[in-house]
């Protein structure tokens, strides 16, 4: 007699392993295995009729068998046996088709749980990173619902598990288990101690060598303890301290006095030298980390006008109790910033990125020096951030896009706090489906919707005045959405105490620090749901404010000694993606002129919204005010601009208060010959090829679109970039 087994093949019948079976059942009650029922299992399959058996057959016999018997106990074990095995063979065969998907994708971001640009390969790494996150998110899930039960007894965690999957998206949930989202550290301790109190090996950096050597892997032992990015924003000011102990205060003004002995081939400059330990840095950090699942580590830099550094720095001393000079650090950053932009035309590098901080006084930049060296950069193609304030009272790295700086003191453990920010955790609502779930408890609801188009059908005079009560509904889910921070937040400490977070340990960072994020996406697909539209009127900044300050409110309202929160408009690259798919699944209205909810109050894909008007969304009559962890316009245009045009989009940027935003002009690289230009093309200049591949933000970060998840890369492609020179 033969036995088909569950994957159809076959194999001769062994009573041994049925009885080897039954053994282990009564061994793991602490009994021994009576020895008539070895006759009787015996016995029982030679009465069989045919030449074949089913696998599941037989053990629904021995299960019979036990349970006639009496040995209850035995069968329960038994059973369970056979459960814990069938669960075994369902994942391993739930691992095998994932393999099979992720050696047939085209790219590593179609076949990645989060799908992620910054994963340039399809190797066997990122297949090893990705095959574990559905049981990471499982274990993350646990844990934190341990931490909402101990601190919230009387409330029902299956609800949480109910929000996640309907209203809130808890970002990289299926990542690295009990880990914060990002943060902005303080390198002072890296000054004071090396990395011996992250766990390393390196002693305190002493010389420009070994400065420069020693944060590369600073950077990488930071990237291992979270989820996303890792900003330093104090980089460029530590190491002009370097450069000017190993030459002087002044050695930016002899940058081109010869440093090489007679003796080397090669003549050596402080400026070469400079651009050497720049091209070491900026190279490492765009190496591949097998901790990381294969990706770089998300490093920013920033860069400060001459303001700003003051007001963040003025108080600032280093170990050995000189100050930072500005002159020199000011030189640095701008070789730095040049540098990087001229590089790119040999190697395109993706980090870091770069966010440059100027004060702005009565809407006007208050360095002016800086001002005219930003819109140079911007006219030769340069690509970065440029965040404004009237004050130094927040900082944007884009660990986070904004974060206001609650403590700005300096002592000699930690150094600058005010460096110290980031977010610990986030959480985003999905907009579109709460305006529709609240929408739906309107009497007669019914009679307010559209039968063809599935929207409100109200005029906009109606559907604002209806939609002011919508606040405390948002309310009542924010509730909820503060109560699943604190329970993370909880997790965040304990995993302190217990020494896993070695970061925080070592004083590069505080928990407390650091913010709760609330995120938000489907800002336009909700309005339009309601009938408005997403451009400069007066519905929908009444739509947005009301919602902005809200949020607010209630961040405030709910902060306390361990819990800060924010509201951000998440870049949400694969969360945008996985919100419109779940809604439209559930048969909720989604907008068929796109394929994921926008990350910016404007539509990327609007043809009739001007450059203009998107500045107007993201300044402070809109949300630069209200979402106090801010939001990038991404400006995308189709050609480059010059000075004196930049100058002036600035200037009315500063002006109405849009405090974050960056130019975004697709850049190529010829595949045939690696020919790189600054602009989209579609045959290369220099060898003719056609194989082009462009380079864009898929939000933050410059990555090859062909990088990018297929709905990313489809999203893309309705992207309208400006032409502001015809």
């Amino acid at each position: 007699m033969q036995v088909i087994k569950r994957d159809g093949s076959k194999e001769d019948f062994n009573v041994g392993k049925i009885i080897s079976a039954v053994e282990k059942a009564f061994k793991s009650c602490s009994k021994e295995m009576p020895k008539y029922l070895y006759n009787m299992l015996g016995a029982l399959f030679s009465t069989v009729d045919g030449d074949t058996i089913g696998i599941e057959e037989i053990q629904n016999k021995v299960e019979n068998i036990l349970m006639n018997d009496k040995f209850f106990d035995v069968a329960k074990n038994y059973i369970l046996y056979r459960e814990k095995h069938k669960q075994r063979r369902e994942q391993a065969k739930e691992k095998y088709e994932f393999i099979q998907n992720f050696v047939k994708a085209k790219n590593a971001a179609d076949t990645t749980i989060d799908d992620n640009s910054n994963v340039g390969t399809k190797g066997v790494g990122v297949l090893n990173a990705e095959i574990h996150k559905k049981d990471n998110k499982n274990t993350n899930m646990y844990l934190w619902e341990h931490w909402v039960h101990e601190l919230y007894p009387k409330f029902n965690v299956k609800l949480m598990r109910l929000d996640f999957d309907t209203i809130l998206y808890p970002h990289d949930a299926s990542s690295q288990v009990d880990m914060p989202y990002c943060k902005s550290v303080s390198m002072y301790p890296f000054l004071l101690n090396g990395l011996k109190d992250l766990g390393g090996k390196s002693a305190v950096p002493k010389n420009i060598d070994s400065f420069c050597g020693i944060y590369c892997n600073l950077v990488f032992a930071l990237a291992s303890e979270v989820k996303g990015a890792v900003a330093t924003p104090e980089f460029l000011m530590y190491m002009d301290y370097f450069c000017r102990k190993e030459w002087g205060d002044n050695y930016y003004l002899k940058a081109n006095a010869v440093t090489s002995s007679p003796h080397c081939k090669r003549v050596k400059t402080i400026a070469s030298q400079i651009k050497q330990y720049f091209q070491q840095v900026t190279y490492s950090i765009n190496q591949i980390a097998g901790s990381r699942g294969m990706q770089s580590p998300f490093t920013n830099f920033s860069f400060f006008d001459k303001y700003f550094f003051e007001g963040m720095f003025g108080d600032f001393y280093f170990p050995d109790g000189t100050k930072p000079i500005w002159e020199s650090t000011n030189w640095l950053q701008r070789q730095y910033l040049h540098w990087l932009n001229q590089e790119r035309l040999k190697c395109m590098l993706t980090f870091p990125v770069c966010s440059y901080a100027c004060l702005v006084e009565n809407g006007k930049f208050k360095d002016e020096d800086t001002f005219d060296f930003i819109c140079e950069e911007y006219t030769e193609g340069n690509s970065f951030f440029l965040y404004t304030s009237s004050s130094v009272d927040s900082l944007s790295s884009c660990c986070r896009l904004q974060n206001a700086v609650s403590d700005n003191t300096f002592n000699f453990t930690n150094g600058q706090i005010g460096v110290m920010t980031g977010s610990k955790n986030v959480i985003t609502l999905d907009l579109n489906r709460i305006i529709q779930d609240w929408f739906r408890t309107l009497p007669e609801y019914s009679s307010y919707i559209n039968k063809e188009t599935g929207k409100a059908n109200l005029s906009k005079d109606e559907a604002i005045k209806v939609f002011e009560q919508f606040k405390p509904y948002l309310i009542s889910i924010l509730e909820r959405v503060y109560m699943y921070h604190t329970a993370y937040n909880a997790l965040l400490h304990w995993s302190q105490k217990k020494g896993l977070l070695s970061a925080y340990d070592a004083g590069f960072i505080k928990l407390d620090k650091q913010y709760l994020t609330v995120g938000i996406n489907g800002l336009n697909q909700g309005a339009e749901f309601l009938g408005f539209e997403c451009n400069n009127n007066p519905y929908y900044k009444g739509y947005c404010c009301m919602i902005f300050e809200t949020i607010k409110e209630q961040n405030a309202k709910h902060k306390t000694k361990h819990e800060m929160f924010n509201c951000e408009q998440v870049p949400a690259e694969s969360a945008a993606i996985k919100l419109y798919n779940r809604d439209k699944k559930d048969g909720y209205w989604v907008p068929n002129d796109t394929n994921l909810y926008a990350s910016y109050v404007f539509k990327p894909n609007d043809p009739n919204i001007s450059i203009l008007d998107k500045i107007i969304l993201h300044s402070s009559e809109f949300a630069s005010d209200k979402l106090d962890g801010g939001q990038a316009a991404h400006l995308n245009l189709d050609s480059h601009l010059s000075k004196e045009q930049y100058r002036k989009l600035l200037e009315f940027a500063a002006e109405k208060g849009c405090k974050y935003l960056t130019f975004n002009i697709p850049n190529s690289e010829c595949d045939t010959c690696g020919y790189i230009t600054k602009v989209p093309i579609t045959e290369c200049p220099n060898c003719g090829g056609k194989h082009i591949t462009l380079w864009d933000r898929v939000i933050g970060y410059l990555t090859p679109i062909k990088n990018w998840s297929s709905g990313r890369r489809k999203e893309q492609k309705t992207r309208v970039y400006s032409n502001l020179n015809s």
